[in-house]
């Protein structure tokens, strides 16, 4: 199962952390995460590109691991957020429209940083694209 079962619930708690640590405040609700449903307030609308590259990135991890037995990582859903954001930062600088790419990613550049571990941005020479501007 995509939101029920034992083994995604931690990671779906960790993308709502993520939210909170972010100030983004949504309900802990499947529709949003597995189909885009947001709560009609307008604040909430305006963090719909923040958050559905995180619930892209949960979702894709969670397919990876379906068969296997363990729980779908956090590090690997960072990584695979880290994926998203840097293919999303060379389109925006190849379009020469970098200045939404970086008021989308901003703040979840720093979560992401702050969370995963130095191994792992060693491993995949994770660094700030947007703090460089």
């Amino acid at each position: 199962c995509w939101w029920e079962c034992k083994r995604v619930q931690p990671l779906w708690k960790t993308v709502w952390r993520f939210l909170r640590k972010l100030t983004i405040e949504l309900p802990y609700d499947p529709a949003i995460a597995l189909l885009g449903i947001y709560p009609r307030d307008t604040e909430m609308l305006m963090h719909r590109s923040t958050c559905t590259p995180m619930f892209i990135a949960a979702l894709s991890t969670i397919a990876k691991t379906w068969k296997e037995p363990k729980c779908p990582s956090t590090d690997e859903w960072i990584k695979k957020m880290w994926f998203i954001y840097t293919m999303e930062y060379y389109m925006a600088m190849r379009n020469n429209e970098i200045w939404p790419c970086v008021a989308t990613w901003m703040d979840l550049e720093g979560v992401m940083l702050s969370e995963i571990s130095q191994a792992e941005k060693d491993k995949y020479h994770m660094f700030a694209r947007i703090g460089g501007l």
